[in-house]
C-alpha cells in the first residue's frame, strides 16, 4: 500500500474514532438498509448486544487502520478475522455491502473532510483488507 493512502485513512479515521458509538450505530443502520436480510446474523433485537457488537467493529477498524503501517503483521490477523467470519455465517458477497456500508458511514461521519482522495484512499483499503479475508476464508481473490 502507498504510504499516502495509509496517511489518508489513518489522518481520516482518527476523526471518527471519537464519534466511534455514533459511527457504528450508522454503519449498521445503513448495512442492514442495503440487504436487510443481514439482520439474521446480527442480534438486531438486543440493543446492547449490538452496542457491544459496534463496540467490535469499531475496536477491530482502528487496530485494522493502526496496522496498516504494519502489513506484515496485520495480514495474519486479517485471514484469522475472514475465517472466523465463515463461522457467522458471512457469505463472500456480503464483503461488498460491508464495504458499501462504511464508505457511507464514513462520508456521514467525516463530512466535508470525505474528500474524493480519502474516498479513494477507503476504497483502496477496504479492498486490500476484504481480499485477504476472502482468501483466508473462502480460497477466492476478491
Amino acid at each position: 500500500m502507498e504510504k499516502r493512502t495509509i496517511e489518508l485513512v489513518q489522518t481520516s479515521f482518527s476523526k471518527v474514532a471519537p464519534i466511534a458509538e455514533t459511527a457504528a450505530e450508522i454503519f449498521y443502520n445503513k448495512l442492514f438498509e442495503l440487504d436487510p436480510e443481514l439482520k439474521k446474523i446480527f442480534p438486531v433485537d438486543d440493543a446492547e448486544a449490538m452496542k457491544g457488537q459496534g463496540n467490535k467493529l469499531m475496536t477491530m477498524l482502528s487496530s485494522a487502520v493502526a496496522g496498516l503501517s504494519n502489513l506484515d503483521r496485520l495480514i495474519p490477523i486479517l485471514q484469522d478475522l475472514g475465517k472466523r467470519h465463515v463461522d457467522y455465517k458471512v457469505e463472500s458477497s456480503h464483503y461488498d455491502t460491508v464495504g458499501a456500508a462504511l464508505l457511507s458511514t464514513l462520508a456521514t461521519g467525516l463530512g466535508e473532510d470525505f474528500t474524493p482522495e480519502v474516498e479513494t484512499a477507503w476504497t483502496d483499503t477496504y479492498g486490500v483488507m476484504a481480499s485477504v479475508m476472502k482468501t483466508a476464508a473462502y480460497g477466492e481473490v476478491a
